[in-house]
This record gives C-alpha cells, sequence and structure tokens, in this order.
C-alpha cells in the first residue's frame, strides 16, 4: 500500500513535519488516505511530493527479534537519482559488453547488468566515512564511490586515463571509500573485516561493507573472519549477492545450505529482495544502524546478474533464454522502480523515458571520450604502484634504468 503526502515549499515550510506525522498517524484510515493520493498526482508538478511506501517487503530474519522498518519514504530528487544512476549502470555495462565484442577490451570481464539495485541501494544507504570492498563484478560500485563511465571504459580499454591508471582492468578498480575490485574469490571479505577492524580501533563512526557472490559464500577464509568479527563485535555488514548461479553452477549444487543470511551462526542475518532498490536501502540502513551498536551482521540480498559469469561466457549453457527473459519481464529492478514512481506520481511514464535517453546519450558520449584516450606511457609503469620514494631492491629490476 502506499500512501502520498504533499509538502509545501517556500514559506509554508514549517508545516512538513507536522503533514507527515498528521499522514502517520491517519494511516489506518485507508480510503481517507486514497483520497489523498488521487488528489495529489494532480497537483502541480513543482511541489516536493513524498511517497510513503508501506510494507516495503517482507524481510526473513536471523536471531533478530525485529528487522527493517515496513514502512518508509521516498522524495522526488531522491528517487530521480536513484532511477538516472539504475540507468547509468545498465547501459555503462551494456556499452562495455558491445565494446568487448569489438575487441576494444581484452581479459576478464564481468558485468552487472541486472544487479543495478544492489549496488545503488547500498549507495544511498551509507554514509561518506563508510567503506566497500567487493568482488571481481566491479564496475558499478567503482562507477558509485568516486569514478565516472569514461573512467572505468578506459580502465578496461587500459588507457591512462582509467580509474585505477591502465592497469587494473576489469577486476581491480579503486575509488575514494571504495577498495576493489578483488581477483581473489572471497579474498575481499578478510580485507572488508580488516577495514571493520581499523573504524572500531579509531572509533570511527563509520561501517565496512563486504560484498561477495553466492558462489564465494562457502570460502573458508569468510567463515575465518566471521568468528573474529563476532569476537570483537566489528562494525561489519557482509553482502551476499546471491544471483542464483556460482559461475555456472546452481545454487542447490554447491551449497548444503542456501540460506546465506543464516551461515553466520551467532552473526544476525537478514534476508533481503535485491531487485526492489528501496528494499535494498532500507535493509543497508537497517544493518548500518545495527553494525555500529550491536557488531556485524549479514544480509542475503537475492539478485539476477543478465550476462553471463562473464564475458566469455554466453550464459545460456546453464540456463535458458526463456528463464531469462521471464527475470527481465517480471523482476527487472529499474522496471520494478520505474512502476512504483509513475503509479504514485513521482514521474510520468514520458519524464522516466526522457531520463533514460538522456542517460543513453552519456554514456555512449563518454564511451567514444575513452576510445581516444591515451595509452600510458612506459615511465608509468611504478605510478600508483609503489609508495613514493620507492625503496631498495635487493635486486635489479627491470624498470631500475627507466
Amino acid at each position: 500500500m502506499v500512501f502520498i503526502a504533499q509538502l509545501w515549499h517556500g514559506k509554508r515550510n514549517d508545516h512538513r513535519n507536522g503533514m507527515l506525522a498528521s499522514l502517520t498517524n491517519l494511516k489506518f484510515n485507508q480510503n481517507f488516505i486514497l483520497q489523498i493520493d488521487t488528489w495529489v498526482k494532480g497537483v502541480t508538478r513543482d511541489l516536493d511530493i513524498v511517497i510513503w511506501v508501506d510494507n516495503v517487503a517482507n524481510y526473513d530474519l536471523y536471531r533478530l527479534e525485529k528487522g527493517p522498518p515496513q514502512q518508509t519514504t521516498l522524495n522526488v530528487e531522491d528517487a530521480t537519482y536513484i532511477l538516472r544512476t539504475m540507468h547509468y549502470i545498465r547501459r555503462m555495462e551494456n556499452k562495455i559488453a558491445e565494446m568487448y565484442r569489438m575487441r576494444l577490451i581484452n581479459g576478464f570481464c564481468h558485468l552487472y547488468a541486472g544487479q543495478e539495485a544492489v549496488a545503488i541501494g547500498c549507495k544511498v544507504a551509507l554514509k561518506d566515512n563508510d567503506n566497500v570492498i567487493t568482488a571481481y563484478r566491479c564496475h558499478a560500485f567503482a562507477f558509485l564511490f568516486g569514478g565516472t563511465a569514461r573512467s572505468v571504459m578506459a580502465e578496461l580499454m587500459g588507457r591512462k586515463t582509467g580509474i585505477s591508471k591502465g592497469k587494473g582492468g576489469s577486476m581491480h578498480m579503486y575509488a575514494p571509500k571504495f577498495y576493489g575490485g578483488e581477483g581473489i574469490v572471497g579474498g575481499q571479505v578478510p580485507i572488508g573485516t580488516g577495514l571493520a577492524f581499523a573504524h572500531k580501533y579509531n572509533g570511527t563512526d563509520a561501517v565496512s561493507v563486504s560484498l561477495y557472490g553466492d558462489g564465494a559464500s562457502s570460502q573458508g577464509q569468510i567463515y575465518e573472519v566471521w568468528n573474529m568479527a563476532k569476537l570483537w563485535n566489528l562494525p561489519a555488514i557482509y553482502i551476499c549477492e546471491n544471483n542464483q548461479y556460482a559461475m555456472g553452477t546452481q545454487l542447490h549444487r554447491h551449497s548444503a545450505n542456501t540460506k546465506f543470511y543464516t551461515r553466520g551462526d551467532l552473526i544476525p542475518g537478514i534476508k533481503v529482495n535485491g531487485m526492489r532498490v528501496i528494499d535494498v536501502r532500507e535493509a543497508i540502513t537497517f544493518a548500518r544502524d545495527y553494525a555500529i551498536r550491536n557488531g556485524p551482521i549479514i544480509l542475503e540480498v537475492d539478485t539476477y546478474r543478465y550476462y553471463g559469469h562473464s564475458m566469455s561466457d554466453p550464459g545460456v549453457g546453464y540456463r535458458t533464454r526463456d528463464e531469462i527473459k521471464s527475470v527481465q519481464s517480471e523482476q527487472d529492478p529499474i522496471l520494478l522502480f520505474t512502476k512504483l514512481l509513475v503509479d504514485n506520481g513521482l514521474k510520468t511514464q514520458n519524464e522516466a523515458d526522457e531520463i533514460r535517453k538522456e542517460i543513453y546519450k552519456e554514456v555512449d558520449a563518454e564511451a567514444e571520450l575513452a576510445k581516444a584516450d591515451p595509452w600510458p606511457e612506459l615511465t608509468e609503469i611504478t605510478e600508483a604502484v609503489y609508495a613514493k620514494p620507492i625503496g631498495k631492491c635487493r635486486f635489479k629490476v627491470p624498470w631500475e634504468n627507466i
């Protein structure tokens, strides 16, 4: 059930809190709220409209008496940012696939199309002093935490302007408060736990978020750091992005316990619908507050990737094209979010379509700029690799005479 409140600008700002409180108190009167809903949709578009979203999700909980709220709000500014950003990530990844097929990109390349709600839900829920680390499917996070479409695509082509100076490629991208891009399966989780330890040691009011896939969920190192995280009650959020396949292996074929949010023993967990961006936002907002106050928490975020495991995987040998099309038509995160906005007056369908077209043009232009960017010089081989000045080496190294 969705409720809509009208809030006035200018001299009537003092009415905002009162109107919100009144609307909340009246939520039991469904017919009355529906009348408000209908009326607000007809008012002028320059008013600040807030959606009240009731029954956000039915989260499955483990070792928690109470989970994320069943009601939340969404305003026009946040809605526009989320919609634009999901379109940006989708178009960027699709453009990267196109460039890969043109052989402008070589090597491993893992795309994020279909999983956008997880990354943007994470971004809008976290604070500036929080940090994130993820696996090798990292383009979206690099973009969200300081990169641009151009710097991501330039990195994939090995260009000087790449987000990692052309040295990292698809799997090793970094940005402020984003620690990568980790090529070792599950290897990012111990690092993320170390960052959580640093927050606690330094008394920082921040959390460390470590993301990993369902395929990495059985790695021994993950269980080892969970033990330490709980022992010391570190401000750590562990997010299992369950995209249903470990490369080409289905869940039930590689995991005895497919309820990944319950695997932390004494660490509580939440299962989240990762195709609904507001559900993800609310779950991570809750998890952040919990982790700072109480210690580690695990989220299992159910999502789906549209491409294969990597660009060398056609992605249809272990699943059918009909399965992919079904998810795209019924559960696509961008379609679901757009429908939420259109149904409740935050956007018209035409406005949503214009946003998509605008973003496509922007990303395509960024791609052309990245293609024209220069290659790094040989003299840059040690740049952004070693500390400056480079320390003494015991043996002669190839760049010693550069």
